[in-house]
């Protein structure tokens, strides 16, 4: 796939968080620094009014997304049994969302990188859609599956990048009204999951 690279645009983009759930808590190595550099990219994401759409694996099983993360402007928040986050519903919600602007970039983060997240990159790059998985922001029950999927989605034509490079990728300019509502966010470092 050969895409025509451009700044992330919020009108043209949508941020989607998988499967972080609370029964995970316990089985994640980097659950903790998840939590928190999702929280902040969330926060992020809503001043600068990018769609969110949220999964959850399983729920009746697997827990509810924690409620460290606010998830309140979600368009749409869809159950699921299938890795991929496309389900139905979701794609429905999409539909809807974007009937003035073309979908064109999805910033994804969640977990596990290597089942759930990988999934959806490959359905979205056979879509045409660019991706921009968000590398502190996603963690795997072991790190050599996180490391792996990582790798694997960049080979494929992912743009792994941190939710950081994402906030100023969609802030685009110091002088945009909304820098200000994120400044303080942007001054606290995220936590380092590279190998922890």
């Amino acid at each position: 796939m050969k895409f025509n690279f451009t700044k992330l645009n919020s009108k043209t983009t949508a941020f989607f968080l998988c499967d972080i759930q609370d029964k995970f808590r316990p089985a994640m190595p980097l659950f903790d620094s998840l939590i928190k550099n999702t929280s902040k990219l969330l926060k992020m994401g809503k001043a600068l009014e990018v769609p969110l759409f949220v999964t959850e694996q399983y729920p009746e099983k697997l827990g509810r997304t924690p409620k460290e993360l606010d998830i309140s402007h979600a368009c749409v928040l869809a159950a699921k049994t299938q890795f991929s986050m496309l389900v139905p519903e979701l794609e429905c919600k999409l539909q809807e969302v974007y009937t003035e602007n073309k979908l064109t970039d999805v910033v994804i983060f969640g977990i596990e990188a290597h089942v759930c997240v990988e999934q959806t990159v490959l359905d979205l790059l056979n879509q045409d859609i660019r991706v921009h998985v968000v590398a502190d922001c996603c963690c795997s029950r072991a790190k050599q599956d996180r490391r792996t999927a990582l790798n694997l989605m960049r080979h494929l034509g992912g743009m792994i990048t941190t939710s950081e490079s994402i906030c100023f990728n969609l802030l685009g300019n110091k002088n945009n009204p909304k820098f200000n509502a994120i400044r303080d966010l942007v001054k606290a470092v995220s936590d380092d999951m590279s190998e922890k």
